[in-house]
């Protein structure tokens, strides 16, 4: 499930945190973050099976990829982005370069 905003433009930090936010506790969870990147895996995938064959993807190349293991590739880079590992994103972290 998308969520309704994740095409909308954001312009600050501050943006994304309110956007990804979903429970408006002013972090962002594992869940929230994976649900918020997987807007783009659920646009390509164009016939709905939970799985990005190589002609859904960019340039129509690449392995298949599933849903799973997307939100798994999603959940190592919430790790490294959560440097103070609390299990949450701050806006402090959310802006910081990719780990």
């Amino acid at each position: 499930m998308a969520p309704c905003v994740a095409s909308a433009q954001v312009n600050a930090t501050s943006d994304y945190l309110s956007r990804m936010d979903a429970d408006r506790d002013g972090r962002v969870s594992p869940v929230e973050y994976q649900d918020w990147l997987s807007y783009a895996f659920d646009g390509m995938d164009k016939n709905g099976d939970g799985t990005l064959s190589a002609a859904e993807q960019p340039g129509g190349k690449g392995r298949p990829i599933t849903r799973t293991e997307h939100r798994e590739r999603l959940a190592e880079r919430f790790k490294r982005q959560d440097t103070n590992r609390d299990g949450y994103l701050s806006a402090k972290e959310l802006s910081a370069p990719p780990q």
